[in-house]
């Protein structure tokens, strides 16, 4: 038999044997009409990408750098091991130049600034409960913890007077959840009036229980500006990770959706189907705004997806009515796992000047998993276009692979730096000069 798992996109899998079992030993449940099986969005291939060898250092090649590298760039750009450090994952700029990195595994907030060679490192932040997101607004320094967001004062190189913004947020640590809690990593971003926006992801793949609980699981949450209570703003995500602000002050969510979905025509997690579905959800958020998880998924694509009844969930649509949810603007391949989300600010030469860029940390539940990159979408008439790859090479064909892109951001040198918490290594991508 085939065990599918499920990846809780922080770098743990669960076998999920029992669920699969679960799932055929139920009664198969009256099936919609069949959804036109139009092709989800692949990463395997990287159209109008380079093979470069990934520059190292002598002092930095340690594995997986202890043997060449390649890596699939844009002609004529460079891709370098820039510094090395344990699991980073969401990164920010700060207003002196310097980067910000999270690492939820020991509590910190890292900061590197660039010098002449590798950058200097030093902990900005520690102590800290899984801190994820981060986030800046003039001088103002938002972290997301798993169990808080906190705002700083950023000064002098220093972050201080620290005060929440939202607490007694549900992480793995929290009673009524007794340490089971798949999606704890929560994300944050800030609005052009000064609104913050934090992810909460659901507890497991299929946990409807989350959509009543206090605060509300599988959301993204808004506080209003100047402070207040922190209340729903987009329900039915599974686990936005992928949070950020668009040029037009628009906030967008890159979505982990769920695993072992049933497929529609036959009632059974088929591997087939569940390979390529349901696709990865990169969505337009606004007041209210419904993206369906659990009882709905989105199909198709790689744009204007619409939703489907799930049928493990919805099967006659009483849970809720998937054909009136607007469309999901862009998507990438199923069980692709986005990370972090960034929007890049005319300082990358084109065709990238104006654009999304995502982590993608690629599968552990497909056959063969779905490739690690990092993704970009240009940013057209207010939207985004379809899904290109921006960095790929870090997977082989047999689905060995040696990086796993978390988040990836321009900095003010016209370079854009990814983070990699399975290479233990923070990447430069340089354009050409």
């Amino acid at each position: 038999m085939r065990v599918w798992l499920r990846h809780n996109r922080t770098g743990f899998c669960i076998a999920v044997a029992a669920l699969l079992t679960a799932c055929s030993a139920a009664p198969t449940p009256e099936a919609p009409p069949t959804p036109e099986r139009s092709a989800a969005p692949t990463t395997e291939t990287a159209a109008g990408l380079s093979p470069v060898a990934v520059q190292v250092a002598y002092d930095m090649a340690q594995a997986p750098f202890d043997e060449p590298r390649q890596a699939l760039v844009p002609p004529g750009w460079t891709l370098s091991v820039w510094a090395r450090m344990s699991k980073p994952r969401l990164a920010a700029w700060t207003p002196d130049g310097a980067l910000l990195i999270s690492v939820p595994s020991t509590g910190e907030v890292v900061v590197l600034r660039p010098t002449d060679g590798s950058p200097t490192q030093d902990v900005l932040l520690e102590g800290l409960d899984q801190p994820h997101g981060l986030a800046f607004a003039g001088d103002s320094l938002y972290v997301a913890e798993s169990d808080q967001v906190d705002v700083y004062d950023y000064t002098e190189g220093r972050a201080i007077n620290r005060r929440t913004v939202a607490g007694d947020l549900p992480d793995a640590n929290s009673p009524d959840l007794r340490g089971a809690y798949s999606h704890a990593l929560k994300s944050v971003a800030v609005g052009e009036d000064g609104a913050v926006y934090f992810s909460i992801g659901s507890t497991g793949n299929i946990s409807a229980d989350d959509r009543d609980a206090n605060p509300p699981r599988a959301t993204i949450m808004r506080v209003p500006p100047g402070g207040g209570t922190a209340e729903a703003f987009a329900t039915g995500v599974r686990n936005g990770t992928g949070l950020a602000v668009a040029p037009d002050g628009s906030v967008w969510t890159a979505v982990n959706n769920r695993d072992n979905v049933v497929d529609p025509a036959t009632g059974r997690p088929d591997p087939e189907y569940v390979d390529e579905h349901p696709p990865e959800s990169v969505a337009r958020l606004t007041p209210g705004r419904e993206l369906g998880w659990p009882y709905c998924n989105p199909d198709g694509g790689p744009a204007n997806l619409p939703l489907i009844r799930d049928v493990q969930t919805n099967a006659d649509g009483s849970e809720m009515d998937c054909e009136a949810l607007p469309p999901i603007e862009q998507s990438l391949g199923a069980h692709a796992a986005p990370l972090g989300m960034s929007f890049t600010d005319a300082v990358l030469p084109a065709p990238y000047a104006s654009g999304a860029l995502i982590g993608v940390h690629g599968s552990w539940n497909r056959e063969p998993p779905r490739a690690p990159e990092v993704s970009y979408f240009a940013w057209r008439d207010g939207g985004l276009g379809d899904q290109q790859t921006l960095v790929g090479g870090f997977q082989s064909e047999d689905g060995a692979r040696w990086g796993r892109p978390v988040a990836a951001v321009a900095g003010p040198d016209g370079a854009v730096y990814i983070t990699d918490d399975y290479a233990d290594a923070v990447y430069r991508l340089a354009p050409p000069r």
